[in-house]
């Protein structure tokens, strides 16, 4: 007992000290999180570099961070600058206005007469649906702008954790190799196991991220465009909503939809019903067509095990939980199976219901 006192308290004093290490950094784990998710993105690019200028990996590193900035980083902040400016125009707009949504469908019953036959014989409240669904409508309208203006509040915060995020990245770009093979040989589970749970977090990282993203992207762009040509103000804005939308699990149908109820109210039934044919007949089976090739295939979950570790991963880590939630539940997985290939019985030998009765 006295031989192994030594060890025992030595790993209980490790377990301490990295409980205390990850509660000093974990303001910071979301930017080591993404630096991480961009190096693994982007090292096929650094290979290709350092390939051309061997012996420099500190030029190498910088000129994929550059690139990094170039095609990702500049024109993402570009967009969110513009979504901001016009959000903050949508949310004055609104807070100001002298018309509000509940004028605007007063002549909803001359434009659409067989609304009222309809509502009688339903025997529905006109007004208190009317006041709660304007309510909701307006309310939902100033809470979207109002979150995007309030993105600008916390700048200090942000260009932290962002600098330190390239800062990290360049670092992860140069010595990742090196990290890596540190990290398998420090942890006690075995190399084999090590090097596959790693693999499995690589693989599932940059299916979630590349899939996830291509697809909201392709959802926004066609929506942005539908709500321009449809006449829908600040589609810019409703476009790039549209994009974080369709990273959650009901997808762009959260902005789309309240839409189309808006223009029916206001009597505009054939630019709601462009709305609605085209957002749940074209935009949606994008999501349906693109996500289970992009992401379910390379990630070889089930798609309800990534619908519900996407709703905990936005529950308990925000938008980046569209991707730390799928990675998780990968790596829970693939623990257990390793679990069931070293103490598992063999496939043969597991009774099953009907060999019991």
């Amino acid at each position: 007992m006295k031989d192994k006192l030594p060890q025992n308290f030595f790993i209980f004093f490790v377990v301490l000290i990295t409980i205390a290490f990850f509660g000093l950094i974990k303001g910071f784990l979301m930017a080591i999180f993404w630096a991480t998710v961009f190096a693994i993105l982007f090292h096929g690019r650094y290979e290709k570099i350092i390939a051309r200028l061997p012996g420099k990996p500190n030029l190498s590193a910088a000129l994929t961070l550059i690139i990094i900035l170039l095609l990702v980083i500049i024109p993402l902040l570009v967009v969110s600058l513009a979504v901001i400016n016009e959000a903050t125009e949508v949310y004055q707009n609104i807070s100001t206005s002298d018309q509000s949504l509940q004028q605007r469908v007063d002549g909803l019953h001359d434009k659409i007469p067989w609304v009222d036959n309809l509502i009688e014989r339903l025997s529905i409240d006109v007004d208190k649906v009317k006041t709660n669904l304007m309510t909701f409508l307006g309310s939902g309208s100033k809470l979207v702008a109002g979150k995007a203006v309030e993105l600008t509040q916390d700048v200090v915060g942000f260009l932290i954790n962002f600098s330190l995020m390239l800062y990290i990245l360049f670092f992860f770009l140069r010595d990742g190799k090196r990290l890596i093979q540190q990290l398998v040989w420090v942890v006690p589970i075995g190399d084999e196991q090590e090097w596959a749970l790693l693999h499995r977090f690589e693989s599932v990282a940059r299916a979630t991220v590349k899939g996830s993203l291509l697809v909201a992207l392709v959802q926004g762009v066609i929506g942005g465009i539908l709500f321009w040509a449809l006449g829908i103000p600040a589609a810019f804005l409703w476009g790039c909503i549209m994009v974080l939308a369709s990273l959650l699990p009901v997808g762009s149908a959260l902005v789309w939809g309240p839409w189309a109820i808006v223009l029916f109210l206001q009597g505009d039934i054939t630019k709601a019903v462009i709305l609605l044919v085209i957002g749940a007949g074209f935009i949606g089976l994008i999501d349906n067509i693109l996500r289970p090739r992009l992401v379910g295939q390379d990630t070889k979950m089930p798609d309800y095990l990534i619908l519900i570790s996407t709703l905990g991963g936005l529950a308990w880590f925000g938008l980046s939980g569209f991707a730390i939630g799928p990675i998780i539940a990968a790596i829970a997985v693939t623990c257990w199976q390793m679990l069931g290939d070293k103490y598992g019985a063999p496939h043969d030998e597991v009774v099953t219901e009907s060999k019991v009765e």
